[in-house]
């Protein structure tokens, strides 16, 4: 039997590794430096069949019969699992993506780890609704709610927080007590591999948790959203694949839950703290090479701070470090593969054609030898282009921003709003009433003030128009992942 080793990513279904059954494999690229990290087991439709199949036996055997409280104890103990073996995991998640080391230590290992004590905390003690009904007869009725699992859960993750946020999705999928298969982004497959081990390791029943690798179309991801004894699907990823997804599970009347793209606005007040609105800004635009739904692509700023917010803003651009990413000094990751750096680099130009001022970067940078065959990309800064330019309409999901005056509150909302999105944006002012008018007014599914990605795992994440479909995050995630039924008993 195949075992997990870090040259070769095999399929975990029913809680043992294996190979595709046609032996198909492809290859997990380091974007650091372009080298081969590993051979991937590529699935097809029949070995997604064999994982749902797997996946509903568990449903309705032990996993189903188990109580909450015996689920929910295995659940933290995954998450205790996750953290002593946090080296693995980081090294992991390191290898796939190529970020910092401060970014996946302080953030990708500890929430992916923290979603499954959360999840099991909250459905553990999570109460349901009852009602005393009166009945022409004075004896009356008890009308009282139950929590079922929708079934088997197709999960379909991205690649730029790989652990995070496929736990996102699992952990409070399996403490509602349904079973999932797990289709890792093909740039990622390292970390959703290795947490099958865990699974074994602390007693998960087998079929409960599955992993599929492939690709979307003819590959795994569709034979996910086609196949029809998978009763949910959660995806997170750009619209035009949850379009895709929404239209092949139409068949079935799936459950959809869907986190899509963002072209986020960042607006700066002349009133704003301005040192922290400056470092706030810096972090939502390049975190992770801006490769995070919720960076701010879009910055409108107050005319009067307009050109000193611009000149800050390109002091930490080009402050940023490149290099080794286990090294604690690079700030700057590179992108997650040479394809899309190809994209950015491709509205990069396009900026350019359209009339942008290029403040900084723009192009690739010199990384040295060791470097030279990942996919690294310059953090990039444009001024100067109208509202209606492409580069300010569409996403592009790389570490780039266009920064935009503004006169009044109420033009800095309407630039905003004039988006085919609405994920998320960031407010920087000390004026309460103002911060107050605009988490009102804005159209997207979350707002900041004077922060940025503070989250308090227990409040509705997602988003509007093409930024998706449903809410993640506490009692709105377990709301997804269970059916609510009524008993009605006379009395």
């Amino acid at each position: 039997m195949p075992q997990m080793q870090p040259n070769h990513l095999p399929l975990f279904i029913n809680g043992q590794f294996t190979n595709a059954a046609t032996g198909k494999t492809f290859h997990d690229i380091n974007p650091v430096d372009g080298r081969v990290i590993a051979t991937v087991a590529e699935a097809d439709a029949d070995d997604v069949d064999h994982a749902v199949q797997a996946a509903k036996q568990a449903l309705h055997g032990a996993w189903g019969n188990m109580g909450v409280g015996e689920r929910c104890d295995l659940l933290a103990t995954v998450a205790d699992r996750i953290m002593e073996r946090f080296d693995e995991f980081l090294a992991a998640e390191i290898r796939d993506t190529g970020k910092p080391v401060g970014w996946a230590c302080n953030v990708d290992i500890p929430r992916g780890a923290a979603n499954f004590r959360i999840f099991a905390n909250l459905v553990r003690n999570l109460p349901t609704e009852s009602f005393q009904t009166d009945t022409d007869d004075g004896r009356g009725a008890l009308n009282y709610a139950l929590r079922s699992p929708v079934g088997v859960v197709g999960v379909i993750c991205p690649w730029n927080l790989p652990l995070l946020l496929m736990t996102w999705k699992v952990a409070p999928a399996l403490a509602c007590g349904n079973t999932v298969v797990v289709k890792p982004s093909e740039e990622t497959p390292a970390t959703a591999t290795l947490l099958g081990e865990v699974m074994n390791e602390v007693g998960i029943p087998p079929g409960v948790y599955n992993v599929v690798h492939g690709f979307g179309p003819a590959s795994a991801g569709e034979a996910i959203t086609l196949h029809p004894d998978i009763s949910a699907i959660t995806f997170t990823g750009e619209s035009r694949t949850g379009q895709t997804i929404m239209r092949g599970a139409a068949s079935n009347v799936k459950h959809l839950s869907f986190e899509l793209g963002g072209k986020n606005p960042a607006i700066i007040f002349a009133d704003a703290d301005f040192d922290a609105a400056v470092k706030g800004t810096a972090r939502s635009t390049f975190a992770n090479c801006g490769q995070v739904c919720l960076c701010s692509e879009r910055v409108y700023v107050e005319r009067p701070i307009y050109e000193r917010f611009v000149e800050a803003l390109q002091r930490e651009a080009e402050s940023l470090q490149y290099g080794d990413p286990m090294n604690p000094a690079t700030t700057i990751g590179p992108l997650i593969s040479k394809e899309h750096r190809e994209k950015v680099l491709g509205y990069y130009q396009l900026a350019r054609q359209e009339g942008a001022t290029v403040i900084t970067g723009g192009g690739v940078p010199d990384v040295g030898q060791q470097y030279a065959d990942g996919a690294w990309i310059q953090p990039t800064i444009w001024t100067g282009l109208p509202e209606s330019a492409r580069c300010i309409r569409e996403e592009i999901f790389g570490p780039v921003c266009h920064i935009q005056p503004f006169d009044s509150d109420e033009e800095a909302v309407a630039m905003a709003n004039d988006s085919p999105y609405g994920l998320c944006a960031a407010v920087w002012t000390q004026h309460l009433t103002r911060a107050h008018w605009l988490g009102r007014h804005l159209e997207a599914g979350m707002i900041w003030v004077n922060t940025w990605f503070l989250r308090d795992l227990r409040t509705p994440f997602g988003g509007v128009k093409l930024s998706g479909v449903g809410r993640e995050g506490g009692i709105h995630s377990v709301n997804f992942y269970s059916e609510l039924k009524n008993v009605c008993v006379k009395l």
